[in-house]
């Protein structure tokens, strides 16, 4: 069975939280299924809002399907979430995607 399926198996039994869908979003993201991995990332900000890597994993998901506008918004969610976490390498690595986005607008 497949990270994937051990996974979705998890959720199915009820197991619900931000890192089991950061999980998800994730290997749907490597898969390259990006209406799953975006759908499953935006979970897990929903749930965790403070969770500075989903953010930084949602917008590359978002930038990935097409989604720069969504992108942007998620990377200055994200920036300042992790600002406020003292999350350092997030906020920059967010500040350098943000930048590329912005300037192909």
């Amino acid at each position: 069975m497949s990270q994937t399926a051990n996974l979705e198996a998890i959720l199915a039994r009820g197991e619900d939280n931000a890192t089991m869908r950061f999980a998800l979003g994730l290997e749907y993201l490597k898969a390259g299924v990006l209406d799953k991995a975006v759908g499953h990332l935006s979970v897990a900000v929903n749930l965790d809002p403070d969770y500075s890597a989903a953010w930084k994993l949602l917008g590359k998901a978002q930038t990935e399907a097409g989604l720069p506008a969504a992108a942007i918004d998620t990377y200055r969610r994200g920036i300042e979430v992790a600002t406020e976490r003292g999350d350092q390498q997030a906020v920059r690595e967010m500040r350098a995607f943000l930048k590329r986005l912005e300037k192909a607008d």
